[in-house]
């Protein structure tokens, strides 16, 4: 039997085996033996006394021998496992001690026996480059005589993190080898199972061990360190290489090949470069883009003809790019713009050399151009040029590559569809092209022939370049974009529409609203205008032309009681009848005489005892308090209703109407509301928008057949609204994304019902949608919903009404021509749908002219 262990001894092991416990060791009770054999001085033992063996045996004279050892893996991945067995022999002492370390990883619980041990390994999610995995064994006797077997195995490394970002999503993969995505899903792009589109990183799922990722234009490809390569998203053109033209939600692996050393992803197809220098293609083919000397599209990878030796690859739109190791760079595919850089504009279906290049180190391709990197920093374009995409000051397109113009010390490139980013040695970035987004993040929208510096960037590490939005990573491992945010693909939480109400800020004791193409106005109960959104013609009012993200005030307006705003321009009614107006003025809708943009409000000519205002898309109405309507600026659909096609730049009034309680414009047509409950209608008629029965536009009005006892009215771009007093609502002219409301798409030449609708008391148009407020202070929207103008949580058009989430106790509603707004009985405001302008007035807009930090959690 055991020595006896005395209580100072006992309770020294006790100790031990709490702190090996603390310090993770939680097999300590398995490994007694062989800790105390070891550190016997820390057990309470002599050194001398012969270790914990049988009373009175003898000492083992000759260490264990380790006669056989196996382990299932020498290569695994990240969350794989690993067995590891070994069996040893001592002919002197039966029983063994078995005590198994790692430098990296985690062992699941040993299984020994007396001469056996068997044990589970894990690794981390990846290694350092630098650091080996070692797995070591040691088998002790009862003589504190020991054997260690070393077993040898390698993980995956962990991986530079690296961006990678097309038209509507973004992926990012972190150093742990995991994948991240964000922006729209509608082809399950984002790989997370789902076809929700996220405007914050979700994980991808299935997928660790990755390398490097791709993203194209609805489908995404990571590349693990086995050299394997999975995809996901669409698949309609075959570029997820599976064999199939399904699209798919989660990661599925590529049909060969194998051996993958660097994966690139275009609109719709992909490529890979093998360790042995061969490039392999598939998916979409019209353009001769897969190089293998044809135009038939492939389900599984096919080999680029004539190339060997390649370094690195690049996926234009219908084009591709290979980098052989001479420096030397060769394309094929389309050539409509130069983009393959051999001096023609012919297409190739096997890949021809680049003229004039040689020394290059990284390709970049973009929608219909291409950008090298020299191994002495300096950059060299070539292709399509409409935007300055090329960087050489010009709009030329080029054949052949030049170089861009001021850039040294790059280390890293990237191009969109129309503009482009160098990475200096500095982490400075520098952008040129296309800015209509704010893609170049230089705090404008002004497009550059020459690179800029993207403002607020320092140490950044890598960059990559969406259709019409940018991302930078730092070297603290964070995330930058900016750009076009329409999807969500700037992952910072913001989406270009909002497609359920959020409260616009700093707006209360609001008592009137408005909401113009771009733009939206608010009156509060101490007769203050304020207004925000695109400011492009002065319609905010500020005496600027800087879009505004949340409401500004107008200043020197005071005492106004209503708003209305047209496209571009913006109407106001003071309380003494006078009306004031700014902004676009081309047509004369300001009504001051000239036809001079206005950005601080001018007054109305020749208009007093005014009660009601309606604008147009360029066209004014006021409503005299005797009956009388008055009308000026744009009058080619003869929508000012005086009997010519003549614009007037002062007010005139329209012909043959008197007793009218109510207006309404639509974009070139406009409604009366008469006391006696008729409507009459004039303008634009091609969609039926009169509901006078034909498509002939009206210079004079005329009364609608059929509506009597009508309340109020509503005009959309080419449709119309009405009231009636017990509350149905009735609806007519266009109908193409179902803004009638009827359950169909037919247009209507009279008014037909809206199915369902009770209890209305107001209604509002927008350009292809419209709203209806119930007695109960709900609102409900159908028509259009691309920009989430419905406020339903979905951009799906709805050919019949539904209620608008999470408002209640709504007082008023007003339509833009693709956001709505809504005044709380509490005064408050909120707005819902398209906001690329910040017409929201929440804060943010569609897009980000300096970068914004991704949300990466």
């Amino acid at each position: 039997m055991m020595k006896t262990m005395t209580p100072p001894r006992l309770e020294t092991l006790l100790t031990l085996a709490l702190l090996a416990s603390l310090a993770g060791c939680t097999n300590f009770a398995q490994e007694e033996i062989s800790f105390c054999e070891r550190n016997p001085s820390r057990c309470g033992q002599d050194p001398g006394d012969g270790g914990l063996l049988p009373d009175g045996g003898p000492s083992d004279t000759t260490a264990p021998v380790i006669v056989q050892s196996a382990q299932s893996a020498t290569h695994i991945l990240a969350h794989e496992t690993v067995s590891l067995r070994v069996t040893a022999q001592d002919d002197e002492s039966p029983r063994l001690a078995f005590l198994w370390e790692s430098n990296l990883g985690s062992f699941g619980t040993p299984s020994s026996t007396d001469t056996t041990s068997e044990v589970t390994w894990t690794p981390p999610p990846c290694s350092p480059a630098s650091t080996g995995v070692s797995i070591t064994v040691t088998v002790t006797n009862g003589s504190r005589l020991s054997a260690t077997k070393v077993f040898s195995l390698s993980t995956n490394p962990c991986p530079a993190p690296a961006l990678s970002t097309r038209a509507r999503h973004s992926l990012a993969l972190r150093g742990d080898g995991t994948v991240w995505a964000w922006g729209a899903n509608d082809d399950g792009q984002l790989g997370d199972g789902t076809k929700t589109s996220r405007v914050t990183p979700v994980q991808v799922l299935g997928v660790a061990s990755v390398i490097a990722v791709a993203a194209g234009a609805s489908h995404s490809l990571a590349l693990r360190s086995d050299g394997a390569v999975w995809a996901w998203g669409a698949n309609g053109n075959g570029q997820l290489g599976d064999g199939t033209n399904t699209s798919r939600l989660t990661p599925v692996l590529v049909s060969s090949p194998s051996n993958v050393l660097a994966i690139a992803a275009s609109s719709f197809h992909s490529l890979a470069l093998r360790g042995d220098g061969s490039v392999w293609a598939w998916g979409s083919n019209g353009a001769g883009q897969l190089g293998d000397g044809t135009t038939a599209s492939r389900l599984t990878p096919v080999q680029v003809s004539g190339l060997s030796s390649v370094t690195a690859i690049a996926a234009g739109h219908a084009c591709s790019l290979a980098l052989r190791s001479g420096g030397t760079v060769w394309a094929w595919g389309d050539n409509s713009k130069g983009q393959l850089g051999d001096g023609t504009n012919t297409p190739r279906l096997t890949p021809v050399q680049v003229s004039g290049l040689s020394g290059a180190t990284t390709l970049s391709a973009g929608l219909a151009s291409a950008v090298a990197l020299r191994g002495d920093g300096s950059v060299w374009a070539w292709g399509a040029n409409d935007d300055g995409q090329l960087g050489d000051g010009t709009k030329a397109s080029r054949v052949t590559p030049v170089q861009v113009s001021g850039l040294s010390g790059v280390t890293a490139i990237a191009t969109g569809n129309g503009h482009s980013l160098a990475l200096s040695g500095e982490g400075t970035v520098w952008a040129w092209g296309f800015n209509g987004s704010g893609q170049l993040g230089d705090g404008t929208n002004t497009s550059r022939l020459t690179p800029v510096q993207v403002s607020g960037l320092s140490g950044a590490t890598a960059i990559a370049t969406g259709s019409a939005h940018s991302l930078a990573l730092s070297g603290d491992g964070t995330a930058w974009a900016w750009g076009f945010n329409g999807n969500g693909q700037l992952g910072n939480g913001m989406l270009t529409r909002q497609s359920t109400p959020l409260q616009s800020q700093g707006l209360t004791d609001v008592a009137a609203l408005s909401a113009g193409a771009s733009h939206s106005l608010a009156v509060r109960n101490n007769g203050t205008v304020w207004a925000w959104g695109d400011n492009s013609y002065g319609q905010l009012g500020d005496g600027m032309t800087t879009s505004r993200l949340i409401p500004v005030q107008v200043p020197n307006l005071g005492n106004m009681t209503r708003v209305e705003a047209g496209l571009y321009h913006t109407l106001a009614l003071r309380s003494d009848g006078t009306v004031w107006s700014w902004g676009s003025n081309i047509f004369g809708q300001l009504g001051d005489g000239t036809g001079t943009d206005r950005r601080t409000p001018v007054q109305v000519s020749g208009l007093a005892s005014v009660t009601t205002l309606a604008a147009g898309a360029s066209h004014s109405l006021a409503l005299h308090t005797d009956g009388i309507v008055w009308a000026w600026g744009d009058n080619g659909e003869g929508q000012l209703g005086d009997g010519t096609g003549i614009d007037r730049r002062t007010p005139v009034q329209v012909s043959g109407l008197a007793s009218v309680t109510a207006l309404a414009a639509g974009a070139f047509h406009s409604l009366a509301l008469r006391a006696n409950g008729t409507v009459w209608a004039w303008g634009a008629n091609g969609e039926g928008q009169l509901g006078d029965g034909a498509n002939t536009s009206r210079l004079l009005p005329a009364q609608i057949a059929g509506l009597s006892d009508m309340v109020a009215v509503a005009a959309g771009t080419s449709h119309s609204l009405a009231l009636h007093s017990d509350g149905t609502v009735w609806a007519w002219g266009s109908n193409e994304t179902g803004q009638l409301g009827d359950g169909t798409n037919d247009s209507r030449l009279t008014p037909v019902q809206v199915p369902g609708m009770q209890g209305v008391i107001a209604v509002a148009a927008g350009n292809t949608y419209s709203l209806a407020l119930t007695v109960g202070g709900t609102a409900w929207a159908w028509g259009d919903n691309s920009e989430g103008q419905l406020g339903d949580g979905t951009n799906i058009s709805r050919l019949t009404p539904v209620q608008v989430s999470g408002l209640a106790r709504i007082s008023a509603l007003v339509a833009g021509p693709s956001h709505a707004l809504a005044l709380s009985d509490s005064e408050t405001v909120w707005a819902w749908g398209y906001n690329w302008n910040g017409q929201l007035g929440n804060g943010v807009a569609s897009y980000h002219w300096l970068p914004t930090q991704t949300l990466l959690p």
